[in-house]
């Protein structure tokens, strides 16, 4: 299986992987990764049964970089629908991750139409000073690649998963995260990410929703995730014990989740539990839990 590139348009020149067959499924990304970062081993699966298309933002992946342009939600949006069009997709369901999931539920609303399910993996919601402090200080330790991936490797992984790593391997992973070159986008991104806000547009998304929340998750916490699925009328919520990287931590969790719901999106939010923790039946809530302990 090949990645196809595609060009959005010659105003949005966003390097995209297309790949497989089927009805579509688009995917956005989160700040500081790339579609091949944050959803690589989950492609070929994905492609298995609908046509994946994933863009990258400028700056990260194969997009150049956009240096003294501004970036928001709105714009992000629409690039990545045109993107979906560029590919061929009329309707599509979508995906987005961490910052990606803003700017999936912007696109459920600026582009209604378009939108068939909508799939919320550790999502920013907004409204969050903690976040919001996080990414600027991830900002600043762009410049010091030793620091970064210090707090990347507490920030980014969950305790369950790294306590359960070897010590050679937690020390090579915190090499890898030291001399992977950050990316020319990594600024504006998690700038975005720290302002970002969706909180009053929730209630506007009518699409059968699955809201993921990654119960470890000390950078975009699992309370981010909960006003997205109270917020969204519908919207079922999984547990999955996992910190912000669910696709480094707990790839095959993650693909079960999304398949099943691809595959039923619109099944009874009362049926069988999904993910680590049972979900409740309207709210979004998991059962008899204030925040999920998954097993």
């Amino acid at each position: 299986m090949t990645a196809s590139p595609v060009s959005p348009s010659p105003a949005a020149p966003l390097a995209v992987t297309v790949l497989g067959s089927g009805p579509g499924l688009l995917l956005a990304h989160g700040a500081g990764g790339s579609a091949a970062e944050n959803w690589g081993p989950l492609l070929g699966d994905l492609a298995a049964h609908r046509t994946v298309v994933a863009p990258d933002y400028p700056g990260s992946g194969d997009s150049p970089d956009e240096p003294g342009e501004p970036h928001s939600l709105d714009e992000l949006a629409d690039r990545l629908v045109a993107a979906a069009d560029a590919a061929g997709l009329g309707g599509f369901d979508l995906a987005g991750y961490s910052l990606g999931a803003a700017v999936a539920v912007r696109i459920a609303t600026r582009h209604p139409g378009r939108v068939r399910s909508l799939l919320l993996i550790a999502g920013v919601a907004g409204g969050s000073r903690r976040l919001r402090a996080l990414s600027e200080h991830l900002v600043s330790l762009a410049p010091r690649p030793g620091r970064l991936a210090d707090r990347l490797l507490t920030a980014g992984f969950g305790r369950t998963w790294l306590e359960s790593l070897p010590a050679d391997r937690l020390a090579g992973l915190r090499a890898a995260l030291a001399g992977t070159p950050v990316p020319a986008g990594f600024r504006w991104q998690f700038e975005l990410a720290g302002r970002a806000d969706v909180r009053a547009e929730l209630s506007r998304v009518h699409v059968p929703t699955l809201v993921v929340s990654t119960t470890e998750d000390a950078l975009v916490p699992p309370e981010q995730h909960r006003i997205l699925a109270d917020g969204i009328p519908g919207a079922r919520w999984a547990g999955l014990r996992s910190g912000h990287l669910p696709v480094v931590e707990r790839p095959a969790a993650l693909r079960d989740l999304m398949l099943g719901f691809l595959a039923a999106p619109a099944a009874d939010p009362a049926g069988e539990p999904l993910g680590d923790t049972p979900t409740g039946p309207t709210t979004g809530r998991p059962a008899g839990s204030a925040l999920p302990a998954a097993a």
